[in-house]
C-alpha cells in the first residue's frame, strides 16, 4: 500500500525528507536513506508534543476512524447538537480533497480545520500538529479528529490523541473486524453506525460483528448508534463524558493516556527497505 498510495510521504513531513531536512541522509551521507523508521519515529515524537498540549488544556482528543461513508462527520453533527453548551467542541477533519465535512461540522457552529491530504489515506501527527495553530485549546473540552475514510492506515499512526474509536457501518458487513483487524483491535471503543437500517439489511448480525471483535482479543465496548434516529446516543455521550473523567484523572497524577497503535498496522508502513533518494 505504501508504494502504490504515497501514504507514508504527506505534505506534513515532507519537511524532513527536503532540503536540509532531518532525514535527508544518513549520518554517512549516503544519498540511500532508510526514510521509514526515520518518520514514523518523527510522526511519534510529534504526536508525544501534541498529546501534552491536550494534556496542558484539559482537551480529551479522539481519533474517529473508519471506512468512506460510515457516517463519522452525522454523528459528529448529532454529538455537537446533544452535547449543547455542556462540552466545547473543536474538530480537525482529514480528506483527500474538499472542505465539505469541515463546512457541515463549521454550520453548527463549531470550529472545525479541514486538512487536505492529496494522495495520502491517513493523517499523521505533523499534519494534526499544523491544524492545532488554528484551534484555541483553552476554548476546547473534546477535539475530535476525523480521521481519513481508511480501514487500514489510520491506526498505524499516534496523532497524540487519548483514545481510538472505530465506526462498524452496518451497510458494510458484519465481518470487517475480521477482514480489518489492524483498526478494530486499536479500537477503544466500537460504534455500529447508521443501526436504523438494520431493519432492512437483516444480513448484518450485530452479534457476528462482536464475535468477530472478541475474536481479537478486543475488550472494546460496542454500541449500535444511529445518528438518525438517535438510538445508541445516550450510550456514545455517556462514554464520552467518561472518558473525558478518565483522562483528566490520569493527567492530574502526572500521567497520560496513550491510544493503542497497532504495532502490525506499523509494520505496513516500515517494513525493511530502503527507498532510494537522489538530492541534487
Amino acid at each position: 500500500m505504501c508504494d502504490t498510495c504515497g501514504c507514508n510521504i504527506t505534505d506534513g513531513n515532507r519537511y524532513l525528507l527536503e532540503g536540509d531536512g532531518k532525514l535527508a541522509r544518513t549520518e554517512s551521507g549516503r544519498e540511500a536513506v532508510q526514510v521509514l523508521e526515520g518518520l514514523l519515529s518523527e510522526n511519534d515524537h510529534v504526536a508525544a508534543h501534541n498529546r501534552e498540549h491536550f494534556d496542558r488544556h484539559g482537551v480529551l482528543a479522539i481519533n474517529l476512524m473508519s471506512s468512506p461513508g460510515s457516517g463519522k462527520t452525522r454523528l459528529l453533527e448529532e454529538t455537537i447538537t446533544a452535547l449543547g453548551d455542556e462540552l466545547r467542541i473543536a474538530v480537525v477533519e482529514g480528506d483527500l480533497e474538499t472542505e465539505n465535512d469541515a463546512q457541515r461540522i463549521r454550520d453548527k457552529g463549531v470550529n472545525a480545520v479541514q486538512i487536505t491530504t492529496g494522495t495520502a489515506c491517513h493523517l499523521d501527527a505533523h499534519m494534526v500538529h499544523g491544524a492545532l495553530h488554528a484551534v484555541d485549546l483553552d476554548d476546547v473540552d473534546i477535539l475530535f479528529i476525523e480521521n481519513v475514510g481508511n480501514l487500514v492506515c489510520p491506526a498505524s499512526f499516534d496523532l497524540g490523541q487519548h483514545r481510538n474509536v472505530t465506526l462498524l457501518s452496518v451497510t458494510e458487513g458484519d465481518d470487517k473486524p475480521a477482514k480489518y483487524p489492524v483498526i478494530f483491535r486499536a479500537a477503544d471503543l466500537v460504534l455500529i453506525s447508521k443501526a436504523d437500517l438494520l431493519p432492512v439489511l437483516d444480513d448484518f448480525s450485530p452479534s457476528k460483528a462482536e464475535g468477530h471483535l472478541r475474536q481479537l482479543a478486543s475488550a472494546a465496548p460496542l454500541i449500535a448508534l444511529s445518528a438518525k434516529s438517535g438510538v445508541g446516543l445516550d450510550d456514545w455521550l455517556a462514554w464520552l463524558r467518561e472518558a473525558r473523567e478518565a483522562v483528566a484523572a490520569k493527567v492530574a497524577d502526572g500521567a497520560t493516556v496513550r491510544p493503542a497503535i497497532q504495532p502490525e498496522g506499523q509494520q505496513l508502513h516500515a517494513h525493511p527497505h530502503h527507498h532510494a533518494h537522489t538530492h541534487d
